[in-house]
């Protein structure tokens, strides 16, 4: 059974391939359920690992109904990939109605060739995923990353089981993997399991100090951009 770790890092990466992992999908910024991470992060990892690198296509976190500015860089971002020689991409576009947005994500399977490609759990938003399934197969994706449209992959167990009967592609079970749970998804005949076995360390000593995060952009249903008349306001005030 394969296994793919969900790598925030560096040390992440490396810790993954001494652990036996299979290969990695490469991100940053988990607590959003991850985003594209940087050229440099990228070069890093693909200089010292040996095992397959698989990077995530998503400029932002939220909601996965792009705009023509957001594709244009996703598919940037998978030509740089490309340069770069990973192995392959993970990525998922869907129409305000919660469908595959089709046309879309065809133009991202065949700019990312002949690198592998998985439609991530954007997946488990999907309204009839049995036509989804069918859909993402005619377009050559080639993994599917799910937790079976449930909170957890293993609440969703039996959905990843039938969907595996019913495609060529990989079903690959993801979210709240553990060792724990891991067996189960072999059990039931899948082929592939997506985790990011997090422990947390480096920790600071931050009483006193005021919060960097910001609970206020930590939004599914909107995305956060500049407003104009809001920064003109800002320029006019100063200049």
């Amino acid at each position: 059974m394969l296994v793919e770790v969900c790598a925030n890092s560096l040390e992440s990466a490396r810790n993954a391939e001494r652990a036996g992992a299979d290969r990695i999908e490469l991100c940053s910024e988990l607590g959003v359920g991850g985003i594209t991470p940087s050229a440099g992060l990228i070069q890093s990892v693909k200089r010292e690992l040996t095992i397959p690198i698989h990077i995530l296509i998503r400029p932002r976190g939220g909601h996965f109904t792009y705009s023509d500015a957001e594709f244009e860089v996703m598919k940037a971002d998978i030509l740089a990939c490309k340069a770069l020689g990973v192995h392959g991409v993970v990525s998922g576009i869907l129409m305000e109605d919660f469908s595959v947005d089709v046309e879309r994500t065809k133009e991202l399977v065949v700019l990312a060739k002949p690198m592998h490609f998985t439609f991530h759990r954007a997946f488990d938003w999907v309204a009839e995923p049995v036509e989804a399934i069918k859909q993402l197969e005619e377009l050559g994706v080639q993994t599917i990353l799910t937790s079976g449209a449930e909170p957890s992959a293993e609440k969703g167990i039996n959905n990843l089981g039938d969907w595996q009967e019913q495609t060529s592609m990989t079903i690959m079970a993801g979210g709240s993997v553990s060792p724990k749970n891991a067996s189960k998804f072999k059990e039931i005949g899948l082929r592939a399991i997506h985790c990011s076995g997090t422990s947390f360390g480096n920790r600071v000593a931050l009483e006193g100090k005021i919060t960097m995060n910001s609970a206020k952009h930590l939004v599914e249903d909107a995305v956060a951009v500049s407003d104009e008349e809001t920064i003109r306001s800002v320029v006019k005030a100063v200049k």
